[in-house]
């Protein structure tokens, strides 16, 4: 889930004390750390929830809000803020219309009022609650570069609720997208808070990815380069023949249009394959190739 219950996440009771909360903390954390867990992505979510819920509870005052509140804790601050400060508003307009010969209607007051607090005084001036936005949810899902070579569907679980999501072809490590409306539940019938996805690619393939472009090295047979010829070169999802010009020298690079990664929401259009070639020297020649080499040098000396 993307919400996070602060106390399951420390493995406390909602009772515990804050000598016990710090105990489960350090405990967890010493667990969890980074540098006991390394390249471990799981363990490193888990040490950020840890840290999250001990920045919270062992605050007795952010803890007090978030028991009031719970996952709403924060926008539940900023409601009471704007309902003292509605308030305080008031009395002095109360006391200023008691004390001056000029008049200051209610609908000025409140038209001052809501640009200030953007509209949540109106509700306050009508007897009701101010509504507030939900809190928006962080979260990321964790993927392989083939994996999003091509569109595909995830099941999400965001506060007990599943969303189904679908993927496009060709999104980028770090890119973030939003679901709006499917964060935090709103505060006194507020819209709800929009759910912001975090894409974290890992690349296990001999493809190297920048941007659209993939880039790949291709090593070539000596005598290929030289002579010229015809090879069979993997693509990220097939395979291709090129002919190799005689003479080909060493780091030449070759585009394949077409033959990178999908362009986000652009079906249908590729990135390019950048191919270079790595020259491989023979090894392990006999004497007749030796001999042969030898004479090909005193031609090139001549």
């Amino acid at each position: 889930m993307v919400f996070i219950d602060y106390y399951k996440t420390l493995g406390v009771s909602k009772k515990a004390t804050e000598k016990q909360i710090k105990s489960a903390y350090r405990k967890l954390a010493r667990k969890y750390h980074p540098d006991l867990n390394p390249d471990n992505k799981e363990a490193e979510q888990k040490f950020k929830e840890i840290n999250e819920a001990n920045e919270v509870l062992s605050d007795s005052g952010s803890r007090k809000k978030y028991d009031k509140y719970g996952e709403n804790w924060k926008q539940g601050e900023a409601q009471e803020k704007a309902e003292r400060e509605y308030q305080a508003q008031r009395q002095s307009q109360r006391h200023s219309q008691r004390h001056s010969q000029g008049q200051s209607t209610e609908q000025e007051y409140s038209d001052f009022f809501e640009a200030m607090f953007r509209g949540a005084t109106s509700d306050a001036a009508n007897g009701r609650s101010p509504k507030f936005k939900g809190q928006d949810y962080n979260a990321e899902l964790n993927l392989q570069l083939t994996d999003v070579y091509t569109a595909q569907k995830q099941v999400l679980t965001v506060n007990g609720s599943k969303i189904r999501l679908t993927i496009p072809a060709g999104v980028e490590n770090g890119q973030v997208i939003k679901i709006a409306g499917k964060g935090g539940q709103g505060v006194n019938g507020g819209p709800g808070g929009d759910l912001l996805i975090k894409f974290v690619i890992s690349n296990h393939t001999p493809f190297k990815r920048e941007g659209n472009n993939l880039y790949s090295k291709v090593d070539l047979d000596f005598y290929a380069a030289i002579l010229g010829g015809e090879i069979t070169i993997d693509t990220f999802n097939s395979k291709v023949k090129l002919k190799i010009p005689p003479e080909t020298k060493n780091e030449s690079k070759v585009k394949l249009k077409g033959q990178g990664f999908p362009i986000y929401k652009k079906e249908g259009e590729f990135g390019d394959l950048i191919i270079t070639y790595h020259l491989k020297t023979p090894t392990g020649l006999s004497e007749k190739e030796k001999e042969l080499f030898k004479e090909l040098q005193k031609m090139s000396v001549r």
